[in-house]
């Protein structure tokens, strides 16, 4: 059954409309929907529907409710990846598998070693990212897509983290706390998280020492040191199997 994600204004009563041109296309000439076909819709806040094709009217294609209920895919701690920017398409990995996994948002960050500057970073780029994030998430049948936002300097990304319950940094200095033992020697469950990453190169000196001032938390992903496209989604997992295991 596929997925689409609609915004509330586009859910009357018991029907759903869809508007995007694109999705409209997808779903009548690439999934050739017929009229009592299944579809999955997303309100991208709280509630997710399964519906019933109807027909294409005045441009859009109009949805029977046959069912409703709260997010069931979304993680229960929200965690928002701080990516320290790396080389060309290496982010597009990064947003693929961390929305996969199930991150909320997703900050770029030009960090000191950085081989993308902040600035080369062109409107095209972060549009191919979110696009990329859209697709995973429907992929997935998440309940929403998570917002990626525009890139930030590093200072910007400290003061945004800052704002976080549990902030963490993976980093290769670190020998004393894994990220295991970080997670399981908490008092509570925290609220959110923001997990930081470097770019290839790692964090500069002076921005492990940033970090550490505004109350990050710097831990180990294990003895080996990953790159920077692996380490992100590899944190991701450790933390959500921490968290979310029955």
């Amino acid at each position: 059954m596929s997925r689409f994600f609609v915004d509330a204004d586009q859910i009357t009563g018991d029907e759903i409309r869809i508007v995007s041109p694109r999705d409209v296309r997808h779903l009548t000439r690439v999934l050739r929907a017929a009229r009592g076909d299944r579809v999955e819709v997303s309100d991208s806040a709280e509630w997710e529907y399964e519906t019933e094709f109807l027909h294409v009217r005045d441009g859009a294609a109009v949805l029977r409710i046959v069912d409703r209920q709260r997010f069931t895919r979304e993680p229960g701690i929200r965690i928002a990846l701080f990516q320290g920017l790396p080389k060309a398409a290496k982010m597009d990995a990064i947003v693929q598998k961390a929305v996969e996994l199930g991150v909320a948002e997703i900050y770029p960050v030009a960090c000191a070693r950085s081989v993308a500057a902040g600035e080369a970073v062109s409107e095209h780029r972060l549009a191919r990212w979110r696009k990329i994030s859209a697709e995973a998430a429907k992929q997935c049948r998440r309940g929403l897509t998570p917002q990626l936002h525009p890139v930030l300097a590093f200072d910007a990304a400290l003061a945004k983290m800052c704002g976080f319950a549990l902030p963490l940094f993976p980093y290769e200095c670190e020998t004393e706390r894994s990220l295991k033992s970080c997670l399981r020697g908490l008092s509570a469950k925290p609220a959110d998280i923001a997990l930081i990453i470097g770019p290839e190169g790692g964090f500069s000196g002076e921005e492990a020492d940033a970090l550490v001032a505004a109350g990050a938390v710097s831990v180990s992903l294990g003895a080996a040191i990953l790159r920077t496209e692996t380490a992100g989604p590899a944190a991701v997992a450790m933390i959500l199997y921490e968290f979310e295991q029955t």
